[in-house]
């Protein structure tokens, strides 16, 4: 953060983006993403963020998931069996026609 902090104070101070990205040894794409995220977040969009995804694309919803452990274990024989007999079987607690 304070190699950033240092790089956003000298493009305050006036210095050009192309040459001062050379020096810092960064691209100027990523000169620009850092400059915008102090402008848009102050000095706390200068620290570190998660790489971690904010979704997962195939991920079932909570309370789906939730069903399905509850229902595993009361019957671990009955979900034990496939993937048709559990996604019968949820279908026919919840009402739903298909469940995807």
């Amino acid at each position: 953060m304070d190699e950033r902090l240092r790089f956003v104070a000298r493009l305050l101070d006036g210095e050009k983006m192309a040459p001062l990205c050379a020096e810092f040894g960064i691209s100027r794409k990523t000169g620009y993403k850092i400059f915008n995220r102090y402008k848009g977040c102050g000095i706390e969009g200068l620290t570190d963020r998660s790489r971690r995804p904010q979704r997962h694309a195939n991920q079932l919803p909570d309370a789906i998931e939730k069903l399905i452990v509850r229902l595993k274990r009361e019957y671990p024989t009955r979900m034990r069996s496939g993937a048709s007999t559990s996604r019968a079987s949820l279908c026919s607690r919840t009402g739903a026609t298909a469940i995807r």
